[in-house]
Protein backbone atom coordinates (compact mmCIF):
# COMPACT_ATOMS: atom_id res chain seq x y z
CA UNK A 1 0.00 0.00 0.00
CA UNK A 2 3.10 2.43 0.59
CA UNK A 3 4.20 1.84 -2.62
CA UNK A 4 1.39 2.14 -4.32
CA UNK A 5 0.98 5.66 -2.46
CA UNK A 6 3.91 6.89 -3.60
CA UNK A 7 3.17 5.73 -7.02
CA UNK A 8 0.46 7.73 -7.12
CA UNK A 9 2.21 10.88 -5.37
CA UNK A 10 4.27 10.77 -8.22
CA UNK A 11 1.22 10.80 -11.04
CA UNK A 12 1.09 14.03 -12.96
CA UNK A 13 -1.93 15.65 -13.59
CA UNK A 14 -2.50 16.03 -17.27
CA UNK A 15 -5.18 14.61 -18.81
CA UNK A 16 -4.94 13.53 -22.14
CA UNK A 17 -7.77 14.02 -24.55
CA UNK A 18 -9.50 10.47 -24.92
CA UNK A 19 -13.00 9.72 -26.26
CA UNK A 20 -15.15 7.27 -26.91
CA UNK A 21 -14.80 6.25 -30.43
CA UNK A 22 -11.36 8.21 -30.68
CA UNK A 23 -8.06 6.26 -31.95
CA UNK A 24 -5.06 5.70 -30.06
CA UNK A 25 -1.44 5.58 -31.10
CA UNK A 26 0.20 2.84 -31.60
CA UNK A 27 2.97 4.61 -29.99
CA UNK A 28 0.90 4.94 -27.13
CA UNK A 29 -0.50 1.78 -26.44
CA UNK A 30 3.31 0.19 -26.92
CA UNK A 31 3.88 1.23 -24.24
CA UNK A 32 1.34 -0.20 -22.32
CA UNK A 33 1.22 -3.75 -24.04
CA UNK A 34 -0.94 -5.66 -21.37
CA UNK A 35 -3.22 -3.36 -21.53
CA UNK A 36 -6.93 -3.49 -22.37
CA UNK A 37 -8.57 -0.71 -25.10
CA UNK A 38 -12.41 0.44 -23.14
CA UNK A 39 -14.55 -1.11 -26.01
CA UNK A 40 -16.50 1.28 -27.93
CA UNK A 41 -20.08 0.76 -26.54
CA UNK A 42 -22.15 4.31 -26.21
CA UNK A 43 -23.64 4.97 -23.09
CA UNK A 44 -27.09 5.24 -24.76
CA UNK A 45 -28.78 1.96 -25.22
CA UNK A 46 -30.73 2.69 -28.18
CA UNK A 47 -32.86 5.50 -29.13
CA UNK A 48 -36.14 5.61 -29.48
CA UNK A 49 -37.51 7.06 -33.02
CA UNK A 50 -39.02 10.11 -33.88
CA UNK A 51 -38.57 11.68 -30.24
CA UNK A 52 -35.07 11.05 -30.08
CA UNK A 53 -35.24 9.90 -26.43
CA UNK A 54 -32.01 7.98 -25.33
CA UNK A 55 -32.83 4.87 -23.52
CA UNK A 56 -29.30 4.94 -20.67
CA UNK A 57 -28.10 1.70 -19.81
CA UNK A 58 -27.58 3.00 -16.30
CA UNK A 59 -31.35 3.00 -16.75
CA UNK A 60 -32.29 -0.04 -18.14
CA UNK A 61 -29.70 -1.86 -15.50
CA UNK A 62 -31.93 -0.29 -12.66
CA UNK A 63 -35.75 -1.36 -14.25
CA UNK A 64 -33.98 -4.88 -15.07
CA UNK A 65 -32.88 -5.74 -11.72
CA UNK A 66 -36.03 -4.71 -10.14
CA UNK A 67 -38.74 -6.61 -12.26
CA UNK A 68 -35.93 -9.61 -11.71
CA UNK A 69 -36.26 -8.79 -8.07
CA UNK A 70 -39.85 -8.68 -8.40
CA UNK A 71 -39.97 -11.93 -10.36
CA UNK A 72 -37.80 -13.83 -7.69
CA UNK A 73 -40.02 -12.67 -4.60
CA UNK A 74 -42.99 -13.74 -6.78
CA UNK A 75 -41.38 -17.07 -7.56
CA UNK A 76 -40.25 -17.43 -3.67
CA UNK A 77 -43.67 -16.78 -1.82
CA UNK A 78 -44.98 -19.56 -4.59
CA UNK A 79 -43.11 -22.29 -2.88
CA UNK A 80 -44.37 -22.59 0.51
CA UNK A 81 -41.79 -25.60 1.49
CA UNK A 82 -38.94 -23.20 1.73
CA UNK A 83 -40.45 -21.18 4.49
CA UNK A 84 -41.12 -22.32 8.30
CA UNK A 85 -44.01 -24.31 9.03
CA UNK A 86 -44.40 -24.78 5.18
CA UNK A 87 -45.82 -21.33 4.82
CA UNK A 88 -44.73 -18.52 3.08
CA UNK A 89 -44.66 -14.98 4.97
CA UNK A 90 -46.83 -13.10 2.27
CA UNK A 91 -48.69 -13.34 -1.26
CA UNK A 92 -47.83 -13.06 -4.55
CA UNK A 93 -50.08 -9.71 -5.15
CA UNK A 94 -48.24 -8.38 -1.46
CA UNK A 95 -44.96 -9.17 -3.54
CA UNK A 96 -46.39 -6.18 -6.32
CA UNK A 97 -47.21 -3.64 -3.46
CA UNK A 98 -44.36 -4.06 -1.56
CA UNK A 99 -42.17 -2.93 -4.58
CA UNK A 100 -43.75 0.74 -4.59
CA UNK A 101 -41.62 0.65 -1.45
CA UNK A 102 -38.71 -0.70 -2.42
CA UNK A 103 -38.25 1.64 -5.59
CA UNK A 104 -38.62 4.46 -3.63
CA UNK A 105 -35.97 3.22 -1.25
CA UNK A 106 -33.46 2.87 -3.72
CA UNK A 107 -34.12 6.18 -5.57
CA UNK A 108 -34.72 8.57 -2.59
CA UNK A 109 -32.29 6.45 -0.30
CA UNK A 110 -29.53 6.29 -3.02
CA UNK A 111 -29.45 10.13 -4.13
CA UNK A 112 -29.70 11.16 -0.11
CA UNK A 113 -27.32 8.99 1.28
CA UNK A 114 -24.94 10.22 -1.88
CA UNK A 115 -25.65 13.91 -1.11
CA UNK A 116 -24.71 12.94 2.58
CA UNK A 117 -22.06 10.47 2.58
CA UNK A 118 -19.83 11.54 -0.38
CA UNK A 119 -21.47 15.55 -1.19
CA UNK A 120 -22.17 16.85 2.48
CA UNK A 121 -21.27 20.57 1.04
CA UNK A 122 -24.57 20.37 -1.29
CA UNK A 123 -26.83 20.54 1.33
CA UNK A 124 -25.66 24.27 2.37
CA UNK A 125 -24.84 25.46 -0.43
CA UNK A 126 -28.39 24.26 -3.10
CA UNK A 127 -30.66 21.87 -0.34
CA UNK A 128 -32.70 21.11 -3.21
CA UNK A 129 -29.88 19.48 -5.00
CA UNK A 130 -30.12 16.49 -3.58
CA UNK A 131 -33.49 15.64 -5.10
CA UNK A 132 -31.59 16.39 -8.37
CA UNK A 133 -31.97 12.71 -9.52
CA UNK A 134 -30.85 13.80 -13.31
CA UNK A 135 -27.49 15.42 -11.45
CA UNK A 136 -26.01 11.70 -10.92
CA UNK A 137 -24.52 9.88 -8.30
CA UNK A 138 -26.61 7.56 -6.27
CA UNK A 139 -25.16 5.41 -3.19
CA UNK A 140 -26.02 1.71 -2.41
CA UNK A 141 -25.26 2.45 1.23
CA UNK A 142 -28.06 4.97 0.80
CA UNK A 143 -30.14 2.88 -1.02
CA UNK A 144 -30.04 0.05 1.04
CA UNK A 145 -31.13 1.78 4.59
CA UNK A 146 -33.75 3.40 2.19
CA UNK A 147 -35.34 0.23 0.83
CA UNK A 148 -34.90 -1.28 4.63
CA UNK A 149 -36.97 1.29 5.90
CA UNK A 150 -39.59 0.75 3.27
CA UNK A 151 -40.11 -2.64 3.58
CA UNK A 152 -39.88 -2.21 7.29
CA UNK A 153 -42.43 -0.05 7.02
CA UNK A 154 -44.64 -1.99 4.71
CA UNK A 155 -44.13 -5.38 7.19
CA UNK A 156 -45.20 -3.80 10.27
CA UNK A 157 -48.12 -1.89 8.52
CA UNK A 158 -49.99 -5.31 7.18
CA UNK A 159 -48.42 -8.03 9.89
CA UNK A 160 -45.70 -9.50 7.76
CA UNK A 161 -42.76 -11.15 9.27
CA UNK A 162 -39.97 -8.19 9.19
CA UNK A 163 -37.15 -11.01 9.01
CA UNK A 164 -38.82 -13.08 6.02
CA UNK A 165 -39.08 -9.94 4.00
CA UNK A 166 -35.51 -8.83 4.39
CA UNK A 167 -34.80 -12.11 3.37
CA UNK A 168 -36.67 -11.91 0.16
CA UNK A 169 -34.88 -8.30 -0.41
CA UNK A 170 -31.47 -9.78 0.55
CA UNK A 171 -32.47 -12.59 -2.49
CA UNK A 172 -33.01 -10.49 -5.01
CA UNK A 173 -30.48 -7.56 -4.25
CA UNK A 174 -27.62 -9.15 -5.91
CA UNK A 175 -28.68 -9.04 -9.04
CA UNK A 176 -29.55 -5.64 -9.15
CA UNK A 177 -26.29 -4.87 -8.19
CA UNK A 178 -24.60 -6.66 -10.78
CA UNK A 179 -25.94 -5.39 -13.27
CA UNK A 180 -25.65 -1.81 -11.66
CA UNK A 181 -21.89 -2.16 -11.45
CA UNK A 182 -21.98 -3.23 -15.26
CA UNK A 183 -23.47 -0.65 -16.27
CA UNK A 184 -21.36 1.34 -14.39
CA UNK A 185 -18.66 0.15 -16.55
CA UNK A 186 -20.42 1.06 -19.82
CA UNK A 187 -20.48 4.47 -18.78
CA UNK A 188 -17.24 4.35 -18.39
CA UNK A 189 -16.89 5.81 -14.32
CA UNK A 190 -16.40 4.54 -10.60
CA UNK A 191 -12.91 3.15 -12.50
CA UNK A 192 -10.19 1.58 -10.35
CA UNK A 193 -6.78 2.59 -9.29
CA UNK A 194 -3.59 2.83 -12.16
CA UNK A 195 -2.33 -0.86 -13.17
CA UNK A 196 -0.19 -3.00 -14.89
CA UNK A 197 -2.14 -6.09 -14.37
CA UNK A 198 -2.53 -7.54 -17.76
CA UNK A 199 -6.20 -7.09 -17.34
CA UNK A 200 -6.46 -3.42 -16.84
CA UNK A 201 -8.23 -0.87 -18.79
CA UNK A 202 -7.81 2.25 -20.93
CA UNK A 203 -10.36 4.13 -19.76
CA UNK A 204 -11.24 7.51 -21.86
CA UNK A 205 -11.69 10.73 -20.86
CA UNK A 206 -9.01 13.64 -19.09
CA UNK A 207 -10.23 12.48 -15.48
CA UNK A 208 -9.45 8.64 -16.06
CA UNK A 209 -5.68 9.83 -17.70
CA UNK A 210 -5.05 12.30 -15.32
CA UNK A 211 -1.92 10.00 -13.55
CA UNK A 212 -0.55 9.33 -17.28
CA UNK A 213 3.12 11.14 -18.18
CA UNK A 214 3.33 12.64 -21.36
CA UNK A 215 2.77 10.59 -24.46
CA UNK A 216 1.64 7.70 -22.33
CA UNK A 217 -1.51 6.16 -21.48
CA UNK A 218 -3.02 5.51 -17.47
CA UNK A 219 -4.35 1.88 -17.37
CA UNK A 220 -6.84 0.66 -14.53
CA UNK A 221 -8.51 -1.83 -12.23
CA UNK A 222 -12.14 -2.52 -13.96
CA UNK A 223 -13.27 -2.57 -10.26
CA UNK A 224 -16.38 -2.21 -11.72
CA UNK A 225 -16.28 -5.10 -13.17
CA UNK A 226 -14.85 -6.85 -9.88
CA UNK A 227 -18.06 -5.75 -7.68
CA UNK A 228 -20.44 -6.97 -10.68
CA UNK A 229 -18.38 -10.88 -9.55
CA UNK A 230 -18.27 -10.14 -5.87
CA UNK A 231 -21.46 -8.29 -4.96
CA UNK A 232 -23.39 -9.61 -8.47
CA UNK A 233 -22.91 -13.01 -9.49
CA UNK A 234 -21.16 -14.81 -6.75
CA UNK A 235 -23.41 -13.36 -4.01
CA UNK A 236 -26.34 -14.26 -5.59
CA UNK A 237 -25.46 -17.94 -6.32
CA UNK A 238 -24.23 -18.36 -2.69
CA UNK A 239 -27.46 -17.00 -1.13
CA UNK A 240 -29.81 -18.47 -3.54
CA UNK A 241 -27.85 -22.25 -2.34
CA UNK A 242 -28.32 -21.47 0.94
CA UNK A 243 -31.89 -20.18 0.54
CA UNK A 244 -33.13 -23.30 -1.40
CA UNK A 245 -31.15 -25.58 0.88
CA UNK A 246 -33.55 -24.77 3.90
CA UNK A 247 -31.80 -21.10 4.89
CA UNK A 248 -35.38 -19.46 4.79
CA UNK A 249 -36.39 -21.69 7.30
CA UNK A 250 -34.38 -19.76 9.76
CA UNK A 251 -35.77 -16.12 9.50
CA UNK A 252 -33.41 -13.73 9.22
CA UNK A 253 -30.60 -15.78 8.61
CA UNK A 254 -30.20 -14.73 4.75
CA UNK A 255 -29.84 -11.01 5.50
CA UNK A 256 -27.36 -11.61 7.70
CA UNK A 257 -25.40 -13.48 5.43
CA UNK A 258 -26.12 -10.71 2.98
CA UNK A 259 -24.68 -7.99 4.83
CA UNK A 260 -21.74 -9.87 5.68
CA UNK A 261 -20.82 -10.53 1.87
CA UNK A 262 -21.57 -7.41 0.86
CA UNK A 263 -19.82 -5.98 3.42
CA UNK A 264 -17.05 -7.79 2.79
CA UNK A 265 -16.58 -7.91 -0.64
CA UNK A 266 -16.90 -3.75 -0.67
CA UNK A 267 -14.04 -3.33 1.78
CA UNK A 268 -12.08 -5.96 -0.60
CA UNK A 269 -13.03 -4.18 -4.27
CA UNK A 270 -11.86 -0.92 -2.36
CA UNK A 271 -8.44 -1.31 -2.02
CA UNK A 272 -8.58 -1.91 -6.37
CA UNK A 273 -11.29 1.04 -6.97
CA UNK A 274 -10.21 4.72 -7.22
CA UNK A 275 -11.41 6.61 -4.21
CA UNK A 276 -13.80 9.76 -4.89
CA UNK A 277 -11.78 12.98 -6.03
CA UNK A 278 -12.96 14.91 -2.88
CA UNK A 279 -11.07 12.91 -1.00
CA UNK A 280 -7.92 12.78 -2.89
CA UNK A 281 -5.01 15.45 -2.60
CA UNK A 282 -1.26 15.07 -2.87
CA UNK A 283 -0.62 13.92 0.72
CA UNK A 284 -3.62 11.43 0.60
CA UNK A 285 -3.74 9.80 -3.10
CA UNK A 286 -5.41 6.87 -1.68
CA UNK A 287 -8.26 8.75 -0.69
CA UNK A 288 -8.48 7.77 2.85
CA UNK A 289 -11.38 9.72 5.11
CA UNK A 290 -9.84 7.78 8.56
CA UNK A 291 -6.32 6.87 8.91
CA UNK A 292 -3.46 7.94 7.17
CA UNK A 293 -1.99 8.35 3.54
CA UNK A 294 -0.63 5.00 3.45
CA UNK A 295 -3.21 3.09 5.72
CA UNK A 296 -6.82 3.51 6.04
CA UNK A 297 -9.90 3.14 5.28
CA UNK A 298 -11.86 4.93 2.46
CA UNK A 299 -15.88 5.94 2.54
CA UNK A 300 -16.72 2.76 0.73
CA UNK A 301 -15.23 1.02 3.55
CA UNK A 302 -15.89 3.15 6.20
CA UNK A 303 -19.92 2.71 5.45
CA UNK A 304 -19.44 -0.91 4.55
CA UNK A 305 -17.36 -2.42 7.75
CA UNK A 306 -20.26 -1.98 9.98
CA UNK A 307 -22.77 -3.86 7.40
CA UNK A 308 -20.08 -6.90 8.32
CA UNK A 309 -20.26 -6.23 12.20
CA UNK A 310 -24.31 -5.84 11.68
CA UNK A 311 -24.39 -9.26 9.81
CA UNK A 312 -22.92 -11.29 12.06
CA UNK A 313 -25.20 -9.99 14.71
CA UNK A 314 -28.14 -10.65 12.82
CA UNK A 315 -26.78 -14.36 11.54
CA UNK A 316 -26.50 -15.04 15.32
CA UNK A 317 -29.60 -13.50 16.97
CA UNK A 318 -31.43 -15.57 13.61
CA UNK A 319 -29.55 -18.95 15.08
CA UNK A 320 -30.07 -18.61 18.15
CA UNK A 321 -33.92 -18.14 17.55
CA UNK A 322 -34.13 -21.33 15.36
CA UNK A 323 -32.33 -23.45 18.09
CA UNK A 324 -34.89 -21.91 21.15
Amino acid sequence: MGRLARDLKDCTARPLNLSRGTGIALGMIASLPLALTFPDISPDMFTIPVIGFAVKWYAMAYIAGILGGWMMGRWLVSRPALWPRDTAPMTRDQVEDVMTWVVLGIVLGGRIGYVLFYQPGLLLQDPLEILNLRGGGMSFHGGAIGTGLGVGIYAWRKGISVPAIVDIAALCAPLGLGLGRVANFINAELWGRPSDAPWAVIFPGGAAQACANVGELCARHPSQLYEAILEGLVLLVLLWIVALRGGLKTPGLIFGLFLIGYGAARTFVEYFRQADAQYITPDNPLGHVVGGSDIGLTMGQLLSLPMVVAGVVVLLVALRFRRA
